[in-house]
């Protein structure tokens, strides 16, 4: 998980965020989920230089919504499905576990 996100750049109804210590993985999942998002017109991420670069995560919307507002509700949405996604992964063992025995 980032070690720190950075707030580069909020400009009307845009913000541009840091992952420090993050690589593709997670920019791509939270640009992912954002897009989905109502309100949003644009998500996306970059990562300015291959070997050392954090990425930057750019999403815009629309008017209806706070950017920082939309980014906190896809976070809080990866966690959901992160934890039913685990749930149903230990499940799945379990069940497997019990056919073999």
């Amino acid at each position: 998980m980032a070690e720190k996100v950075k707030l580069l750049k909020r400009e009307g109804n845009s913000v541009e965020l840091e992952l420090v210590g993050e690589d593709h993985t997670m920019a791509n999942l939270i640009a992912k989920y954002a897009i989905r998002k109502p309100g949003v017109v644009y998500s996306s991420y970059m990562i300015p230089h291959p070997l050392i670069g954090n990425p930057v995560i750019v999403l815009s919307t629309d008017g209806s919504r706070d950017p920082l507002d939309v980014v906190e509700e896809v976070l809080s949405d990866i966690i959901r499905d992160a934890r039913e996604f685990r749930r149903a992964f230990e499940e799945a063992l379990k069940s497997n576990a019990k056919c073999e025995a």
